[in-house]
C-alpha cells in the first residue's frame, strides 16, 4: 500500500552515458535521489525542515533491478511511492521510458531516521511528516 505517490520527470544527458553509449548504472542511483527530492518537495516535507527538526535519513538498504537500458535523451518518468515510514523509511521506485513506456528499472530503499546531533537512530516518525502525509492524504 502506498502511503504517497509522486511522479519525476527527467532528461537523459550526454554526461549519463558510459562507454556503451547507455546510462551508466551508478547514475540510476543520482535519479532515485532527484526523484525523491521531488517526492518530498510535493509532500510539503523537505530537505530542510528535516534540518531544521535535526533529521536525516540515511540509506539503510538498496535494491535494484536493471530492466532495460536509457540512451542519451530519452525521457525517464520516475515514480516514487511511500510504503512504509515507521520504524523505517520504505520506498520504491519505477523507472518508465516515457516515449515506449517500457519499465526500464524497479528499485527499493530502506532509510532509517537519525538525530543529526546524537546520531542516534529514530525508529518513530517525526510529527510533521506524519502530519504531512496526513494532508495529502486527506485531499
Amino acid at each position: 500500500m502506498s502511503l504517497f505517490q509522486a511522479e519525476y520527470e527527467l532528461k537523459v544527458s550526454f554526461e549519463d552515458l558510459d562507454p556503451m553509449k547507455v546510462v551508466w548504472n551508478g547514475n540510476y542511483m543520482r535519479y532515485l535521489e532527484q526523484a525523491r527530492v521531488d517526492l518530498f518537495g510535493k509532500l510539503k516535507y523537505s530537505y530542510y525542515q528535516m534540518y531544521e527538526e535535526k533529521i536525516a535519513y540515511p540509506l539503510a538498504k538498496l535494491n535494484a533491478k536493471y530492466i532495460k537500458p536509457a540512451f542519451f535523451e530519452d525521457v525517464l518518468t520516475v515514480i516514487t511511492e511511500i510504503v512504509s515510514i515507521e520504524p523505517t523509511l520504505d520506498i520504491k521506485y519505477t523507472i518508465y521510458n516515457k516515449k515506449t513506456g517500457d519499465k526500464i528499472f524497479t528499485a527499493t530503499t530502506m532509510q532509517i531516521a537519525i538525530n543529526t546531533v546524537t546520531r542516534e537512530s529514530i525508529f518513530e516518525a517525526p510529527d510533521s511528516l506524519k502530519k504531512a502525509i496526513e494532508t495529502v492524504q486527506n485531499v
